[in-house]
């Protein structure tokens, strides 16, 4: 890892995307689901479970009476909230929202103890369990989104309220937590604070937050482990599923073989884990992370981006153990998976990393959303059968339909954070030049070696691989333009101001390295056809079965299409895959049809088993994208299905 090129993401706020496949999803967020998840949060959506995260902050500042309620981490849903509109306020400047943000941070002021602490939870409903519960008490994984809300509005606003309340508890928490005689040897059982903590260090600068941070990733997993002294380890099951494992606390972070335990925990531990490698050059950590990077990506993730194969404990279990109807797949946990992808790319260009990211989140990420933004999934399965996910007690997990909020809604201001920041993921630089990470049209003035250079990038993408890119240099100069070819295509051309570009990529990205000058055109072209996804065979689940992918985008099968009774439908291997542009939805989405065949229930009414064979029947069936299931009538939906050969 050479710490002298240093691979940095272009800030958001200067990447103005403006495509058609995004830029009604930000504009949205903007307009009404900020605003929405306001409502929610403060209890305004009739049907919808309560809150009372907004509530629970005023009752912690004296200024309402009444108990806790929800979570012991509620105070995260505002916190992520928070976030998300100081992203907006970036990309869409709103006096009215800003006015309502800043009485919120008036009310968290209040909130703040004397000595710096805040968390409601243990200010109105435990006063004297403060720091006794590291297992699930959540308090510094609240302080970490706590943190993050605080970066993010001073980057939009240049307000430092919330960044003073947050400097305030670090130093607290620093005061009593560490490495130095007399301080406690702890780390929270959920991870957070310790990503949140390098964003405040490389906003404050001060070595004391960067220092804290690696302390707590350095601390976690020693033997013996102070968590399984608690009296709420284990949680209130007492069961192996929440063992050490489950906090990635089994073992040092270093000599941990395996992703284990909570998937959400391991992402934003393994995404702190990244930064601090970043900043520090710890070479220890990057091997660490491409073991465990390995691991998810070979054997422990679902073919949408989806992690997390057992709904108790929401973690991971053992390798190609990718169970579809029962899968956890916590929207939280994709999420998380594209911040980690995200920081990959800050140790090594790996097209690798950028594949994944982009995996999870046009599929994995925006399956957790309705399209109108209002409706949400936690629970992301890969085969939804609605009258046995009502039935079974092991799919108790498992949602049919979206719903408006959650009990536990740590998702929705999730989602909400991550796409309004959509811009930071687009673009790298290094000294030598400027990587292409996602396509999306989009406009940017990236500084490069003293100079601005302006990209106008234009395309269609993911329904069309056809990539344009303009190049505007202040002045004619030599750099490089790193194009992501993904794993996905087959093959590609390169051309500039229409010659061709022959040369190959190298991890993933092919370099064109040129004296540049005003107006130079880069078309690149990546053909995008409907293909048949099969498993590794250990993946006991999918045997004999296919999935299909156009790009980078998963499709699965709805009953609204297709029927009912999805496992009864195979796709003869001869079969075309036709492409279709959808009339049903906005924004020319692309369907993918066939040729199939059906099982005939015919002469079966009284049987459970026979001898004789089953007949079939010709079908056409029609396969949507999986991020978009859910959208119309509720029913079946599959994204694995048989193949017949």
């Amino acid at each position: 890892m050479d710490k002298q090129n240093r691979i940095v993401p272009v800030p958001m706020e200067r990447v103005a995307i403006q495509d058609g496949f995004w830029s009604g999803r930000i504009d949205r967020m903007a307009q009404d689901i900020i605003p929405y998840q306001w409502n929610a949060l403060n209890d305004n959506i009739p049907g919808a479970e309560p809150s009372r995260a907004v509530d629970n902050f005023r009752i912690a500042a004296g200024l309402s009476d009444g108990k806790f309620y929800g979570e012991r981490f509620q105070d995260s849903d505002v916190a992520k909230w928070l976030e998300a509109a100081s992203y907006s306020l970036v990309t869409h400047p709103n006096p009215e929202l800003e006015a309502i943000m800043d009485g919120m941070i008036d009310i968290i002021a209040h909130a703040q103890k004397e000595d710096g602490y805040l968390n409601t939870f243990f200010t109105v409903a435990q006063p004297d369990n403060r720091w006794k519960d590291f297992s699930h008490g959540h308090e510094l994984y609240c302080a970490g989104h706590m943190i993050e809300a605080a970066v993010a509005y001073y980057q939009a606003t240049g307000k430092r309220k919330l960044l003073d309340i947050v400097c305030r508890y670090v130093d607290y928490i620093d005061s009593i937590m560490g490495p130095e005689d007399g301080k406690r040897k702890v780390y929270c059982g959920h991870e957070e604070i310790e990503l949140a903590l390098v964003k405040l260090y490389r906003v404050t600068g001060d070595s004391k937050h960067l220092k804290l941070s690696k302390y707590f990733i350095d601390e976690r997993g020693k033997q013996p482990a102070f968590l399984s002294e608690e009296e709420t380890f284990g949680w209130i099951v007492k069961d192996k599923w929440f063992g050490l494992d489950y906090h990635q606390a089994h073992a040092p972070v270093r000599e941990q073989a395996h992703a284990e335990g909570h998937a959400v925990r391991a992402m934003y531990l393994y995404a702190a884990m990244a930064d601090l490698a970043v900043e520090t050059g710890d070479s220890s950590l990057v091997d660490a992370l491409q073991k465990a990077w390995r691991s998810v990506v070979e054997r422990r993730m679902y073919v949408t981006g989806g992690l997390g194969s057992q709904g108790h404990g929401e973690r991971f279990t053992i390798d190609y153990d990718l169970p579809n109807d029962v899968a956890y797949a916590e929207t939280c946990a994709s999420i998380g998976l594209v911040f980690w992808a995200h920081r990959m790319l800050q140790i090594e260009a790996n097209g690798a990393y950028a594949d994944v990211l982009e995996r999870a989140l046009y599929n994995g990420v925006l399956s957790g959303i309705s399209l109108d933004g209002t409706q949400y999934f936690y629970v992301n399965p890969l085969e939804v059968n609605p009258k046995t996910a009502e039935a079974r007690a092991d799919h108790k997990h498992v949602k049919t339909q979206r719903v408006s909020w959650f009990g536990c809604a740590c998702c929705p201001p999730n989602i909400a954070r991550l796409l309004t920041s959509l811009g930071q993921y687009v673009y790298s630089t290094d000294n030598q030049g400027i990587y292409l990470h996602l396509y999306m049209s989009n406009e940017t003035v990236i500084p490069l070696s003293g100079q601005n250079v302006r990209l106008v990038q234009q395309g269609n993408y993911p329904w069309d691989g056809n990539i344009r890119v303009v190049v505007y240099p202040e002045q004619q100069s030599p750099f490089s333009v790193s194009l992501r070819i993904p794993s996905w295509c087959r093959s590609f051309t390169v051309s500039v101001n229409g010659q061709p570009v022959r040369a190959e990529p190298q991890a993933g990205y092919l370099q064109i390295l040129r004296n540049w000058t005003e107006g130079d055109v880069i078309e690149l072209r990546l053909p995008m056809q409907p293909e048949r996804i099969r498993s590794n065979p250990h993946v006991r689940d999918n045997a004999g079965k296919i999935a299909l992918q156009r790009g980078p985008i998963v499709y699965c099968f709805e009953q609204i299409d297709n029927g009912d009774n999805l496992a009864s439908v195979s796709l003869p291997i001869q079969s075309e895959l036709q492409e279709v542009v959808s009339e049903e939805w906005d924004g020319g989405v692309v369907l993918i049809r066939a040729a199939a065949r059906r099982s005939d229930p015919s002469g079966w009414e009284e049987s459970l088993y026979h001898t004789r064979g089953i007949a079939q029947t010709a079908v056409e069936v029609t396969a949507v994208p999986y991020s978009m299931w859910g959208n119309r009538n509720p029913g079946e939906m599959a994204v694995w299905i048989r193949e017949q050969l």
